[in-house]
């Protein structure tokens, strides 16, 4: 039996008209919602339904995440407009650059995905980077929901023009999504006109899909009784490029307060794999015949993707793509009245490494969480396909772990959750992913094994004392429960040969991906790579008083000391970073900005 969870939103206490708008920018399909709040009134979430050139008006609530470019890289078309086919028939003639899938191109290499390289992925026009196509689709979303809201509320071009300086973004991303790429999110964001560069960052929240689909579901309604009386669920939301993996519970029996109970989880795994996989069987069977044309081919896996792929329910029965006209014939290659016909196993081993994937994930997440898993909510685009569900419904079933599907427009799942996530909050406690801290030089000791097999590498600082650099030091560890703006924080010290070498500190916060539990060193074997630079924060300490003191041995002489705290703050979804100092007896604080590197780099 299903009970409403949802307890009635309450009124907006701002004193200000606002806007809200979330932007789902997924590989495949991206959507936009949005919600206005005015004082005193209680917030309604919307969806945008209506785009340029989109046939079916008033359902929809996504569009291709399809741009098309000219040769000067001028934009010619974003989403349904780029799919039309009086526009596809001038993009050939003009020699428009079609872009797609550039979403998977923002991916961290750190995630683990032997099966796609940037070779598998349309490659991006030259002289476009991923920040600008970002950018230009946000530009164009923006639009949408503006020219939206004008046609179809009220009073909207005055509204609009109410909310002009008071509108708040959320931006989506798959969980797997780290700093370097929310930071250019947020860049790309700047670009488009959405906020300035420099002020007003705070207009702009981030979210991963895992946690707004949460919200979406908490909204629908769909949780049951069993499932808010301590159970645990896990929500997949299986999109185009990828499949989130989120696990929370219910653990205070308090309406509709969520934490998080299991690091998540994020697999590239999404519906275009199984698309990928398909046109390569296609292409192979189909060579040397006289539908092994690439514009054939190309064709028949584009029905696949529309068509077979989500109607394929059984293996034990074939599946047909139909391309052609009843004079389309070649018994050899099973092509009879315009229809290629595959083996139902052949279909389903299109779908198998994405199951696996997200079975695997699943386990994974299962054996982390301390709280009983019972129930698997399913969403997302990917989550439209019959084969997927029944496929995880019957595996999950031996495990006695339910899977169930939201009804309504599931592809809809993440842009609604975002705004909900903006307004409800019903994530409380998160986990941290990855292991946080910062590169440290340790005091040598000649007794450790550790120190003395990189004795090589030891120096004497400017106190005397020698030390051996590499060494790492924790600040937040994998695992840990973390609430809304709880602090994390280490001490250390800075020591200089003269007082102007402590007028400013700079850390680099390493984040820690490899398999061992309390890493100590930077070149741990079997994997010196799993430290990756995440971000540098800095702080100005020149008005620090510095004390000279004396050598600590014959290898030293007079230095000067500065002790600091690195401070790191989680919020909501973003990770932050301060350094800390005591200035005249009162504590001091560096700002909660981070600066992210251009690409991520590990640690050699």
């Amino acid at each position: 039996m299903q009970l409403p969870v949802l307890p009635a939103r309450k009124p907006y206490t701002g004193a200000f008209r606002k806007l809200v708008v979330a932007f789902d920018v997924g590989t495949t399909y991206s959507g936009v919602s949005f919600a206005i709040l005015d004082p005193g009134l209680v917030p309604v979430i919307q969806g945008v339904t209506r785009y340029a050139a989109q046939q079916k008006v008033g359902g929809d609530s996504k569009i291709p995440t399809i741009i098309y470019y000219d040769a000067q890289g001028d934009v010619k078309a974003v989403g349904a407009e780029a799919i039309d086919e009086a526009f596809l028939e001038k993009a050939e003639d003009e020699g428009y650059t079609k872009v797609e899938w550039f979403k998977l191109h923002l991916r961290p290499k750190a995630l683990a995905a032997s099966h796609i390289t940037d070779a598998d992925i349309p490659a991006l026009p030259q002289g476009k980077t991923v920040l600008d196509i970002f950018a230009d689709v946000l530009r164009y979303l923006f639009a949408a929901v503006k020219l939206y809201i004008t046609e179809t509320m009220p009073s909207g071009a005055s509204l609009l023009s109410s909310v002009e300086h008071n509108i708040d973004f959320v931006l989506t991303h798959p969980n797997g999504w780290e700093g370097q790429q929310q930071g250019l999110m947020r860049r790309a964001a700047v670009v488009a006109g959405l906020i300035k560069d420099g002020i007003g960052q705070d207009r702009l929240q981030f979210v991963t899909e895992g946690e707004a689909s949460l919200h979406f579901c908490i909204n629908k309604n769909v949780l049951t009784k069993d499932q808010i009386n301590g159970k645990g669920i896990i929500i997949v939301d299986a999109g185009g490029g990828t499949v989130d993996l989120s696990a929370y519970a219910n653990k205070t029996n308090t309406d509709n307060a969520f934490e998080e109970i299991a690091p998540t989880e994020c697999r590239l795994q999404g519906s275009v794999l199984v698309g990928r996989r398909a046109r390569a069987h296609i292409e192979a069977k189909l060579r040397n015949t006289k539908f092994g044309a690439v514009e054939d081919v190309n064709h028949m896996a584009s029905v696949f993707d529309k068509s077979t792929k989500l109607s394929f329910r059984t293996s034990n029965e074939p599946a047909y793509i139909r391309f052609g006209s009843a004079r389309d014939k070649d018994l050899t290659v099973d092509i009879r009245n315009g229809q290629l016909k595959l083996d139902g196993e052949t279909v389903s081993g299109f779908f198998e490494p994405s199951i696996q994937a997200i079975l695997e994930a699943i386990k994974t997440q299962r054996e982390s969480s301390s709280v009983e898993i019972s129930t698997v909510l399913l969403v997302g685009g990917f989550a439209a396909s019959d084969w997927l569900f029944g496929r995880l419904r019957d595996v999950l079933a031996q495990s006695l772990i339910s899977v169930c599907r939201p009804d309504g427009h599931v592809n809809k799942a993440v842009a609604d959750g975002a705004i909900s996530f903006y307004l409800d909050h019903f994530v409380t406690t998160r986990v941290a992913n990855l292991t946080y801290g910062v590169e440290i030089d340790v005091e040598c000791d000649a007794d450790d094994l550790e120190h003395r097999a990189r004795y090589h590498t030891s120096y004497y600082d400017a106190t005397g004392l020698r030390y051996v650099p590499g060494a790492f030091s924790s600040i937040l560890k994998k695992g840990t429960r973390i609430n809304e703006e709880t602090e994390f924080r280490s001490s250390y010290v800075q020591t200089s040969a003269n007082a102007t070498g402590l007028n400013g500190i700079s850390a680099e916060i390493l984040s820690y991906r490899g398999a061992y539990p309390h890493p100590i060193w930077l070149d741990i074997a079997p994997q010196p790579d799993s430290f990756v630079t995440l971000c540098t924060v800095t702080a100005d300490t020149m008005a620090v008083p510095k004390r000279r003191q004396p050598p600590r041995s014959a290898h030293g002489s007079h230095w000067y000391g500065l002790s600091f705290d690195i401070v790191l703050l989680f919020g909501l979804t973003e990770l932050k970073a301060q350094i800390a100092w005591t200035e005249n007896g009162i504590e001091k604080r560096s700002p909660a900005s981070i600066v992210y590197d251009s690409v991520l780099q590990s640690r050699q």
